[in-house]
């Protein structure tokens, strides 16, 4: 392994990072006219979250399952599920390590978000993460009423308690289903996108940019996809990397490919398989 190469370890912390990131871009959407659609959410003068058009309808049971990548090392899985949890919606990703990974850094990581279907808002997320030596429980609740989100985190570890506040617009998504509230939107070519975005810290704003239609090939099929760029543009997130989205160029908006480009390197994450 070369000197500007990571150590696994580093790789495998990065991929329990990144399950946040595939998270955002993996579940599919209806086509739909949302031209009715106002913001309901600023942060700064350009970033908004609009509610979805009425009778808009979630892909409630589906699970997406993708491989995660490094330099033709699969580094392990990640997977994605919506469902119903009336009158919520719930949104459910894992990430694990796998082969050589696995035994050099572990990861077996598990995330939900909870969010408004009416708009889009968050109102919860719960984490359970075991990354190497560390394990942690997280709960992150969003009270739009005082504008905070509140975050309550014991290592399991050590028994020690963090909590936290920060303010936040009145409506924000999260790393889990951000991308489910982006592909909500149309995907026309050239247009550009920015919504706020908070994971119990402080409040980002990430632009996604549609850059193109493209054919991409993976595990689980060539797909005719719409290319979407994404980044963060202000807060904690910035300059912490960029990802491209392949969602399929039909009505369903099924995400099939991503790849996350980091400081030191690119991961791949592509479609395995499709499911209920």
């Amino acid at each position: 392994m070369s000197r500007s190469s990571p150590q696994p370890a580093a790789l495998l912390r990065t991929l329990a990072r990144c399950t946040a990131l595939i998270a955002l871009a993996s579940l599919p959407l209806a086509s739909r006219d949302t031209s009715t659609q106002s913001p309901t959410a600023t942060i700064g003068p350009t970033s908004r979250i609009v509610p979805p058009p009425s009778g808009h309808r979630f892909p409630d049971g589906q699970v997406l399952t993708f491989t995660v990548e490094w330099h033709l090392l699969t580094a392990g899985t990640a997977t994605l599920k919506v469902e119903q949890a009336s009158p919520q919606r719930k949104v459910t990703g894992t990430a694990d390590s796998l082969g050589v990974t696995n035994v050099l850094y572990s990861v077996h990581d598990h995330f939900q978000a909870v969010f408004d279907p009416a708009t889009f808002c968050s109102l919860s997320i719960v984490k359970h993460t075991e990354e190497g030596p560390h394990r942690r429980d997280t709960n992150i609740g969003f009270d739009y009423s005082r504008r905070k989100s509140t975050l309550s985190e014991k290592n399991l570890k050590t028994g020690e308690n963090k909590h936290d506040e920060n303010d936040i617009p009145p409506c924000v998504t999260d790393v889990l289903s951000g991308f489910y509230y982006l592909a909500s939107l149309p995907l026309q070519a050239g247009t550009s996108y920015t919504f706020p975005v908070n994971d119990g810290g402080k409040t980002a704003d990430v632009r996604a940019h549609v850059e193109g239609r493209e054919q991409v090939r993976v595990p689980a099929g060539t797909f005719a996809a719409i290319r979407v760029s994404c980044e963060a543009v202000s807060g904690p997130l910035k300059g912490k990397g960029k990802i491209w989205v392949w969602f399929t160029d039909d009505a369903t908006r099924t995400p099939v490919q991503m790849r996350a480009r980091l400081t030191w390197g690119t991961l791949l994450f592509r479609l395995q398989r499709m499911g209920r």
